[in-house]
């Protein structure tokens, strides 16, 4: 059976120009408990550290060592190593040796289950609604 992808929908080709429609559920890593998610969001309640966090999002899963972090933000050394600190500590954010180097990267395993955890009950379980998932509206500049 072939399967592709269209928005929230798979598509199951069976036989011969027969496709079945259903809908897709997206499966995060892990349940996230209570606690987790509270430690979490704490941890990014916070303008520097969520900047870090978004910084390292946009990375991707290489990272970025902890000079190019302070560079990048205007952070100073002592500052930027406690906040490092504190993702680590929520479980956002991942650090690796690489020599004399610390990268910190995104920890998206624990990204995407804080979401899952946040739309779990999105919508009282209609996985098909919009209304939850609405675009967000662009706020236009004055000129």
């Amino acid at each position: 059976m072939a399967r592709e992808s269209h928005g929230s929908f798979a598509v199951t080709a069976a036989r011969a120009n027969v496709a079945r429609w259903r809908p897709v559920r997206r499966v995060y890593a892990a349940t996230m408990k209570t606690g987790e998610a509270v430690k979490a969001l704490a941890a990014l309640a916070q303008d520097t550290r969520l900047a870090i966090y978004r910084l390292l999002v946009q990375q991707g899963p290489d990272g970025l060592p902890a000079g190019s972090i302070a560079e990048r933000l205007d952070v100073p050394a002592a500052t930027l190593s406690f906040h490092l600190k504190e993702l680590t500590n929520a479980g956002m954010i991942e650090s690796r040796q690489d020599g004399r180097f610390v990268y910190y990267s995104a920890n998206y395993k624990q990204m995407n289950s804080l979401l899952g955890y946040l739309s779990e009950n999105c919508c009282q379980g209609d996985s098909l609604a919009t209304a939850c998932a609405s675009k967000p509206e662009l706020k236009r500049k004055r000129a």
